[in-house]
């Protein structure tokens, strides 16, 4: 059986775990075509890419304004060629605002939608279940609590796993990437990771960098930091961040591939919120967590958002098992503190590898892409034998 998918994601993590879904499905059905919203991954493994997503990865209510021409001109070129080459299938991958307006106009078009990875209801505006239901025809969730979440509101929902548990590993020793890279043995490693948008480069990475200045300051040892550059970010990012004026004063490598082998290299991390969190868990490497949205968009947050935490890591474990610091608490200061805190205190490095080991078994198994891919497939299937 041939046939035709759009798929459509937003942000970089999306756009991996996208073209991981596109090649589990051609696994299966080695004829399907491939069309639709997405970035380099998704163009690696085939995909005809329509619209560029980094023009449309934003996050916050007000953050959406200064994109609105991006976000009506990927709706009309994606409605277009629903409406011209009707796919088979739509899959919707996170990006939930976007997607469900798309959603709406396939379902008026009789096209089935799968949406995998769904979006966080279960954290704020938990009103868009009915939006959900009316609009999707099944979901591949992936978090192990989603499931049950959407199935008692009505909402056809499978857990397929998390498909990270798919991607991330590594294939060699952090003896052995110290070597590769020129660092010497016993050199302590730190990962400062801004985030896959602009707007979290421009305004995390300069704190980033004067937090990395006082541990580096504070400290007896040379110590070397890691920064990798998602396919969403452009040098320039880093350049208007100041970043080659702290490299006169510290050591900074930008790390474009070997991403998880760095990770695993790193003593500790602050991170922007993310998925990146649940990658680090699963490597065991402690992190800090931190999130700074726009003050109108958080203040908004506020009223709607009904959790206790805001990292995924906490949100599985259930407790703080890593330091959050979150809007006003984003500061050099702070960052510096938690960093010399994992560093220095005796236990307290152990304690957050401890924490993150149980929400790694928490994930479940592997195989989420191949789950999901038969999902979608199923779906494909009984529209076609309506």
């Amino acid at each position: 059986m041939s046939g035709k998918i759009m798929i459509v994601t937003g942000e970089a993590s999306g756009d991996l775990h996208g073209a991981n879904l596109v090649k589990a499905l051609r696994s299966k059905n080695p004829r399907l075509q491939f069309y639709g919203m997405g970035g380099a991954e998704l163009a690696a493994v085939g995909v005809e890419i329509l619209y560029d997503a980094a023009k449309v990865s934003v996050v916050g209510v007000f953050e959406v304004f200064s994109h609105l021409k991006d976000i009506w001109l990927a709706q009309r070129v994606l409605r277009r060629r629903l409406i011209d080459d009707g796919p088979d299938l739509l899959i919707l991958i996170d990006l939930p605002d976007f997607n469900l307006l798309l959603a709406k106009k396939a379902k008026k078009l009789g096209i089935p939608v799968f949406y995998y990875i769904s979006p966080q209801l279960w954290a704020w505006r938990s009103g868009r279940v009915k939006t959900i239901k009316a609009r999707v025809d099944r979901l591949g969730v992936i978090l192990p609590f989603e499931e049950e979440f959407f199935k008692k509101r009505g909402v056809e929902a499978q857990y397929v796993g998390h498909p990270l548990l798919d991607t991330v590993g590594t294939s060699a020793t952090r003896e052995e990437f110290c070597r590769l890279h020129g660092i010497a043995p016993g050199t302590q490693c730190i990962g400062l990771f801004p985030g896959s948008r602009k707007r979290e480069v421009s305004s995390l990475l300069p704190i980033f960098f004067r937090a990395a200045e006082m541990l580096q300051r504070n400290s007896q040892e040379k110590i070397v930091f890691f920064i990798p550059r998602a396919s969403t970010i452009g040098k320039e990012e880093f350049s208007a961040a100041g970043l080659h004026s702290y490299q006169q004063q510290l050591d900074i490598r930008i790390i474009e591939e070997d991403r998880y082998n760095m990770m695993a290299a790193c003593d500790a991390v602050v991170t922007a919120s993310g998925t990146v969190t649940l990658e680090l868990a699963i490597l065991g490497v402690p992190m800090i967590v931190v999130y700074k949205l726009a003050p109108l968009t958080y203040q908004l947050g506020k009223l709607l958002v009904k959790i206790d935490f805001f990292s995924l890591v906490n949100l599985i474990a259930g407790y703080a098992a890593v330091p959050e610091l979150l809007q006003q608490a984003v500061t050099a200061e702070k960052i510096n503190a938690e960093l010399t805190a994992i560093l220095t205190l005796p236990g307290r490095k152990q304690q957050i590898q401890q924490a993150l080991k149980e929400v790694r078994n928490k994930l479940g198994g592997s195989g989420a892409s191949d789950k999901a891919a038969i999902a979608a497939l199923q779906l494909m299937g009984e529209q076609r034998h309506d």
